[in-house]
C-alpha cells in the first residue's frame, strides 16, 4: 500500500491544464469532434462566398441595366448567365444546410459522448477512493458535480466545436471578403468592431462573476433536497414541513436572483448588436450611394452595397457569438474546475508495489496505532492502541458515543490508513496486501445498514456474487433472516425498494448479516449491527456466528452488554483509548465504566427490544 498526498490546490489551474486532462475523456469521440470541424468549417465557407457571389450577380445585371438605359442591346448570355448564378447560389445553400446539419449532428455525438466518458471517470474515480478522500466533499457536491457541472462542461464542449470555430473563421472570412471586395466603404467596421467589442467584453466582465458564485449555491440546494428527502420521516415526524419549504425556497431564490441578474445584464447585449448592425447598415447605404451617384469612376457598385450590409451582420453577429462563447467558457470554468479536483484527486490508499493476494488467517494486532482524520488536528482520534487477538477469536467492543470504536475497526479494511504504528492482519501488515484482498477478507456490517434496489437475492449476492441458493438461505438462516423472508409472497425474489424502505429497521440489519456471512469472510465486524433486533434474536444471531464461523475472527461492536459478554475478550473504549480489557467477569471487577454500563442496563430491567 503506497499513501500519496492529495492535490487540493487548484484555483492555480489554467485552461491548458484543463485541456490536457479533459481531452483524454474525448476518447472514441475524437473522429465525430474532427468531421464536426470539418464541415463547420466547409458551412462558414459556403455562407461567406454566397454574399459574394450575389454581389457578382447584382452588378451583372446593373451592368446590363446600365447597357439598355445607353441604347446597347441587351447581351445575350445575359438569361444563361443569370441562371448561372442563381443555381451556383442554389446549390452553395444546399450545402452550407447539409454542412449545417451534418455538423450538428456529429458535435452532439461528440459532445454527449464526451459528457458520458467525464461522467463515468468521475464515478470511476470516486469509487477508488478511501474514506479519507470521500471525507473532503460532501455528498451534495459530488451529486451536483456528477449532473449540473458535467451538463455544463458537456455544453461548452459543443460550443467549443460549433460557435468557438465557427465565430471566428465567419468573422475572419467576412472582413477579408468585405476588404477586398469594397475597402473604400469597409472603414465602416475598423471603427465599430472595436466600440462593440469594448462593450460586449464589459457586458461579460460584469455577468461572469455572477455566473460562478451560482454553482456554490447549487450546492445548498442539493444539500437541501438531499437532506430532506433522507430525513422525510423526521421532517412529518415534528411537522416541519414549512421549515423545509422556507429553506428549499431560499436557496431556490438565491439562484434564481442571481440568474436574474446576469440575464439581464447579457441582455445589453442584444441591443448592443443591433444598434452596431444598423449604423453600419446606414454608413454603407449612404456612403455608398453617394459614392455610386456622384462621385466619377467610383469603384464602388450596387452589389457591394448589398454584400458589405450582409458581410456586416455577419461580422458583428460573430462577435456576439464569440461574447457568449466567452461566457460559456468562463461559466464552465467553475464546473470544470470542481470536476478538475475530483479527477486529479490522489487516493490515498493504493496498492504497493508487490501486494499480498492471499490472507492467511484472521489473527489481529495493532502496534503503536495512533490515528487522526486530518493531518491538521489538534487531537487524535485513536492514540497509543498496542492489541492482539488470534484467529478465530470473539472479541467484544463497548464504549460511550464517541469513544472512536468504529474507527478503530475501520483500520483493518484500510478504510482509513494509520497516522502512526501499524494493523496488522494474518501476519502481514494491511498495508502490504492487495486492497481487495484485504477487503474481500474483512467482512464489514457497517453502522448504518444499506441495502439496494433489487431483490434479496440480488442484494445478498453483493457479499458473494457466485453463492447458491442453498448459501443464500443457509446465510439467511444464521442472521435470524430467513423467518422472515419466508413470509413474502415471493420469498427471495422479494423486491427491495431504493434504501431498503420496504423491511423494517431490524430485518435490514439482519440481511446485511447475511451479506456478510456469504463472503465467508477471515475476519467479521459487526459495528453495532444488532442493535434493532430485540435480545432474543441478538442471542440466536451470535449462537448461528459461533457454531458455523469456528475460524473467523469476530468483532462485535455494541452498546449491550448482553451482545458482548459471550466474547473471548471485551474492550472498553473510552476517548480514543483502550480504558480497559479482559472477559465480562473481569470487567465486572476491575474496569469502572464496564460495570457502570452493565449496571444502569440492569438498573433498567435489562435489555429491551431497541
Amino acid at each position: 500500500m503506497i499513501k500519496t498526498k492529495s492535490k487540493t490546490d487548484t484555483k492555480k489551474v489554467g485552461y491548458i491544464d484543463f485541456f490536457k486532462l479533459f481531452i483524454k475523456s474525448v476518447r472514441e469521440y475524437k473522429k465525430p469532434s474532427i468531421i464536426a470541424i470539418i464541415f463547420i468549417t466547409l458551412e462558414t465557407l459556403f455562407e461567406c462566398f454566397i454574399p459574394y457571389v450575389m454581389n457578382l450577380l447584382l452588378n451583372f445585371i446593373s451592368d446590363q441595366n446600365k447597357s439598355i438605359i445607353g441604347g446597347e442591346a441587351i447581351s445575350e448570355n445575359f438569361i444563361p448567365i443569370t441562371i448561372g448564378f442563381g443555381a451556383g447560389l442554389l446549390v452553395m445553400a444546399f450545402c452550407s444546410l447539409f454542412c449545417g446539419i451534418t455538423a450538428g449532428k456529429f458535435a452532439a455525438k461528440a459532445s454527449v459522448g464526451f459528457a458520458t466518458n467525464i461522467r463515468q471517470d468521475l464515478f470511476y474515480k470516486i469509487q477508488s477512493f478511501s474514506f479519507n478522500n470521500i471525507d473532503k466533499f460532501s455528498i451534495s457536491s459530488l451529486v451536483t458535480r456528477q449532473t449540473t457541472d458535467i451538463t455544463y462542461i458537456q455544453m461548452c464542449y459543443q460550443i467549443m466545436i460549433r460557435i468557438a470555430l465557427r465565430a471566428p473563421l465567419m468573422f475572419i472570412f467576412s472582413i477579408i471578403l468585405a476588404s477586398v471586395m469594397a475597402p473604400s466603404l469597409a472603414w465602416v467596421y475598423a471603427i465599430l468592431i472595436p466600440i462593440l467589442a469594448i462593450a460586449l467584453f464589459l457586458v461579460v466582465k460584469f455577468s461572469l462573476p455572477i455566473f460562478n458564485r451560482v454553482f456554490d449555491k447549487y450546492d445548498a440546494l442539493n444539500e437541501s433536497v438531499e437532506e430532506n428527502v433522507h430525513g422525510i420521516r423526521v421532517v412529518k415526524t415534528y411537522t416541519r414541513e414549512d421549515f423545509e419549504k422556507q429553506k428549499f425556497k431560499k436557496a431556490s431564490e438565491n439562484i434564481r436572483d442571481d440568474f436574474v441578474k446576469a440575464e439581464r445584464i447579457l441582455a445589453l447585449s442584444n441591443p448592443i448588436l443591433t444598434f452596431a448592425l444598423y449604423v453600419s447598415m446606414l454608413f454603407i447605404v449612404t456612403f455608398g450611394s453617394y459614392s455610386i451617384l456622384m462621385i466619377t469612376g467610383s469603384t464602388v457598385e450596387i452589389g457591394h452595397i448589398s454584400a458589405l450590409i450582409t458581410y456586416g451582420a455577419q461580422i458583428l453577429s460573430s462577435l456576439m457569438m464569440l461574447s457568449m462563447v466567452l461566457v460559456m467558457i468562463s461559466m464552465s470554468t467553475a464546473s470544470m474546475r470542481r470536476v478538475y479536483e475530483v479527477l486529479v484527486e490522489v487516493p490515498t490508499i493504493k496498492n504497493c508495489d508487490n501486494p499480498i493476494y492471499e490472507v492467511a488467517d484472521g489473527s489481529i494486532e495493532y502496534k503503536n496505532v495512533s490515528f487522526k482524520y486530518r493531518k491538521d488536528a489538534e487531537k487524535y482520534a485513536l492514540a497509543d492502541i498496542n492489541l492482539k487477538f488470534y484467529s478465530g477469536e470473539t472479541i467484544g467492543i463497548i464504549g460511550g458515543t464517541g469513544s472512536s470504536k468504529s474507527t478503530l475497526v475501520n483500520l483493518l479494511s484500510l478504510f482509513y490508513d494509520t497516522t502512526e504504528g501499524e494493523v496488522i492482519v494474518g501476519g502481514h501488515n494491511v498495508k502490504d496486501y492487495d486492497v481487495k484482498t484485504l477487503r474481500e477478507n474483512v467482512s464489514m456490517v457497517l453502522q448504518k445498514n444499506i441495502l439496494f434496489s433489487g431483490t434479496i437475492k440480488e442484494n445478498l449476492r453483493w457479499g458473494n456474487k457466485n453463492a447458491t441458493d442453498e448459501e443464500i438461505v443457509e446465510a439467511c438462516k444464521i442472521a435470524q433472516a430467513d423467518s422472515f423472508i419466508e413470509t413474502f409472497p415471493k420469498k427471495y425474489d422479494t423486491l427491495i425498494q431504493q434504501g431498503g424502505s420496504n423491511v423494517s429497521g431490524g430485518q435490514k440489519q439482519r440481511l446485511c448479516i447475511a451479506r456478510a456471512i456469504l463472503k465467508k469472510p477471515k475476519i467479521l465486524v459487526m459495528d453495532d449491527s444488532t442493535s434493532a433486533v430485540d435480545t432474543k434474536t441478538d442471542a440466536l444471531i451470535r449462537e448461528g456466528l459461533s457454531t458455523t464461523l469456528n475460524g473467523t475472527t469476530k468483532i462485535i461492536i455494541a452498546q449491550r452488554i448482553s451482545s458482548v459478554q459471550d466474547a473471548d475478550v471485551i474492550l472498553v473504549m473510552d476517548d480514543g483509548h483502550i480504558n480497559g480489557m479482559g472477559t465480562h467477569e473481569e470487567l465486572l471487577k476491575t474496569n469502572a465504566i464496564y460495570k457502570e454500563i452493565y449496571d444502569l442496563q440492569n438498573r433498567a430491567g435489562g435489555d429491551s427490544n431497541d
